[in-house]
Parts: structure tokens; C-alpha cells; sequence
């Protein structure tokens, strides 16, 4: 009976020890991370026209116009475009390359904008 007890309380241990070790994993990964670089979409442009941002950080835009959609297309990339972003819609992209990357909007191709990674 104690050998029985001793196993059982080895495995339990074992157990919440691992939990806990997986429970600390995407808090360590978070702390390495940028925060987002926000870009605004107002009176149709891209504001700032040009941002710069490390390996593995995320852009956001953030459509603040009243009326108008807008969208996000790397097109000269070959990226999919973005769906539309309505008033107070935003989207988000995570950049895992080095390089310029020139972006556009689809319904507006006057609009253009730089992302630089670095």
C-alpha cells in the first residue's frame, strides 16, 4: 500500500509541475515581444506613410474616418488583400521577413505606404 500511495503521489506531483512549466511558456514569449506599431487610416492616407518595425512585430491600422472603407494590400508582394475595414475596423499583420514591403488600398490605389523591417 505505501509503495501504491508514493507512486501516486510522484505522478500527481509530476503533473502539476508540468502544468504549471507550460502555464509560464507564452508569458516568457510575451515579454520578448514589441507592441504594435499603429498606422491610422484619415482622409485618405496612411498615417505615418512610412514605419519601421523589428523582425516579428505587428503592425496595426486602425480606419479612423468617418464614412469611408479602406483596405490594406501588399499587392507588389503578392499579399492577399485585407477584407474592408469600415469605420473603427483594424487590421493586423505580423512581419516574419527583413525588407521593404510598399502596401496600398485596394478601392483607393492613390493611397500608398511603406513598412520597413528590420
Amino acid at each position: 500500500m505505501p509503495v501504491k500511495l508514493l507512486v501516486t503521489f510522484l505522478l500527481v506531483f509530476t503533473f502539476f509541475n508540468m502544468k504549471m512549466l507550460k502555464a509560464k511558456e507564452p508569458e516568457d514569449k510575451l515579454k520578448n515581444l514589441s507592441p504594435a506599431v499603429e498606422v491610422s487610416i484619415v482622409k485618405y492616407k496612411f498615417i505615418p506613410p512610412v514605419v519601421e518595425v523589428k523582425l516579428n512585430q505587428k503592425v496595426r491600422w486602425l480606419n479612423r474616418e468617418k464614412r469611408q472603407y479602406h483596405s490594406v494590400w501588399f499587392e507588389k508582394s503578392g499579399g492577399k488583400e485585407s477584407d474592408y475595414l469600415f469605420p473603427g475596423d483594424s487590421y493586423e499583420k505580423t512581419f516574419i521577413e527583413k525588407g521593404e514591403f510598399e502596401y496600398r488600398c485596394g478601392p483607393h490605389p492613390e493611397m500608398v505606404a511603406r513598412v520597413i523591417v528590420r
